[in-house]
């Protein structure tokens, strides 16, 4: 079944924008264009809230919570205002997430499948690509019917990428979800902890190829 989202966002140019990137990855959408329009159209069918903060009439902030009592699902926030002091606010108020405008199209979707993933199947997860499982619960991975040993970044890296199969994973969503902070952590880091895990799955598997490198934008599994 397609997982419904609901848009909030009062510029009608991104609004269309990001209703066809989502219809074009199999995607339900519903639209609002104002904060009192939003809660009227949120409802049971709805499985995640992309929301901007500046509206007409009620703005972002003053919904949330609102939105949160009539159907509790992951929101999303999309907004060019990047204050820490706001977004600590904003996940105060029950904010799953933010993105910052602008943003990659790839990065979006990420977020998503994200938060849509942690709503299925939380217990027991298992994960799979190729000759890869991995197991979020017990914490362990095979490759190619081997166990694969993994530091807990590099667990937690591969996780990343599986749960966003044959999504491009951008630098600043692995900095953001794997070292919460992208200025405790810079490229050469991630690099080598790329590497790492290349190698490991090479040993388990010579054959096959898991990861490649999206040049200046970051990783994806790789396609068949």
């Amino acid at each position: 079944m397609k997982k419904t989202i609901l848009i909030i966002e009062d510029d009608k140019h991104i609004n269309e924008m990001v209703t066809k990137l989502l219809l074009n990855n199999n995607y339900q959408v519903k639209n609002a264009y104002a904060g009192t329009e939003a809660l009227l159209v949120h409802n049971e069918e709805v499985d995640l809230i992309l929301l901007d903060l500046m509206l007409p009439g009620k703005n972002g902030e003053e919904i949330i919570k609102e939105l949160k009592g009539i159907h509790d699902v992951p929101i999303l926030i999309m907004s060019a205002i990047a204050d820490i002091e706001k977004k600590l606010n904003l996940f105060s108020l029950g904010v799953n997430d933010y993105i910052t405008k602008p943003f990659y199209n790839e990065e979006l979707l990420a977020r998503i499948n994200v938060w849509l993933t942690k709503q299925v199947d939380e217990k027991e997860k298992i994960l799979k690509y190729k000759d890869i499982i991995l197991s979020v619960d017990n914490y362990q991975v095979t490759c190619n019917k081997k166990e694969l040993s993994l530091t807990k970044k590099e667990f937690s890296l591969l996780k990343l990428l599986m749960e966003n199969k044959e999504r491009i994973v951008t630098k600043s969503f692995i900095f953001d979800k794997i070292w919460n902070d992208e200025f405790s952590a810079d490229e050469n880091t991630l690099n080598v902890h790329m590497s790492k895990i290349k190698n490991k799955l090479k040993e388990c598997n010579p054959k096959e190829e898991y990861i490649e490198t999206i040049w200046s934008v970051g990783y994806r599994l790789k396609k068949n």
